[in-house]
């Protein structure tokens, strides 16, 4: 894990990190930026995290999906990271975008937000704000190519 920030805080005996003002992570092709994040070393080696937001700007996430041109955005005031499981929990004005390439497929909003990445999998609370509603577009899956048949050989006449 990579970081930059104004501030740190290294806590050795709780395995703690906590890291304040303009702070980025990354983590492979996972990155994370917030106002403050707390990282925990499990004594597995794994390690968790929680972002929080500063004034009107949300913590946010980005990560590149294995094997296809995809990656998945979110933001929202606060955002858990489970290394273990590799699973996030958005909450608060939270937002998930999955973009294709460059261009927006999917968005959803709610106020909590879980998604499981090894599963690809997220579940959508609205809470009590919005009237416990949640939002989206989700566009369909991008048409696969059929295969083309072979050209028939001429036929001659009989």
């Amino acid at each position: 894990m990579n970081f930059t920030a104004d501030a740190l805080r290294y806590d050795d005996a709780r395995q703690t990190n906590v890291l304040t003002g303009n702070v980025v992570i990354t983590k492979g092709t996972m990155s994370m930026r917030a106002a403050r994040v707390e990282v925990r070393q499990t004594a597995d080696g794994h390690q968790a995290a929680v972002a929080i937001g500063g004034a009107g700007k949300p913590a946010q996430y980005r990560q590149k999906r294995d094997r296809v041109d995809e990656h998945v955005e979110g933001e929202a005031d606060r955002i858990e990271y489970d290394g273990r499981t590799d699973t996030l929990k958005l909450t608060g004005n939270a937002v998930i975008r999955r973009y294709r390439g460059e261009a927006l497929a999917d968005e959803v909003k709610g106020q909590t937000i879980t998604y499981d990445n090894v599963a690809e999998v997220f579940a959508v609370d609205g809470g009590r704000e919005a009237g416990g509603r949640v939002s989206g577009v989700i566009a369909p899956p991008p048409a696969a190519s059929a295969p083309i048949p072979p050209a028939s050989a001429p036929q001659e006449p009989r």
